[in-house]
């Protein structure tokens, strides 16, 4: 991916146990200050399992350098899948040091196990 100087946060879930992207997923963007949590964005997944931009580029100011979160909720996903999960909510916290880059967060999930990483 090009980079463009409009750093943004975007995620891609995918449902390990469906073998497809998991749509509607709700995701909420933190900005961490100490113990605090700072909600910047909130958005649910597409039907490829993706948000685009949850903060910054061109739907908002400068991401500034330092620690945030995402939080995904696994367990009302898979609620209404009609599975009783383990997981409920994914919560991953960051930081951002190069703010002229995009960072994209994946997350795999199933109803008991999920695993994110730094990705493209």
């Amino acid at each position: 991916m090009p980079n463009t100087n409009r750093p943004t946060i975007s995620t891609h879930v995918l449902d390990t146990t469906r073998g497809e992207p998991a749509a509607g997923v709700g995701v909420i963007l933190f900005r961490l200050h100490d113990n605090d949590r700072t909600i910047l964005a909130t958005g649910e997944t597409d039907a490829d399992g993706r948000i685009g931009s949850l903060g910054g580029g061109e739907g908002g100011g400068p991401l500034p350098a330092g620690p945030y979160g995402l939080s995904w909720d696994v367990g009302a996903y898979y609620k209404k899948k009609g599975t009783a999960p383990f997981v409920l909510r994914a919560t991953f916290d960051f930081e951002i040091t190069d703010t002229n880059r995009r960072y994209h967060i994946p997350l795999l999930m199933s109803p008991y196990s999920c695993s994110t990483y730094r990705g493209s």
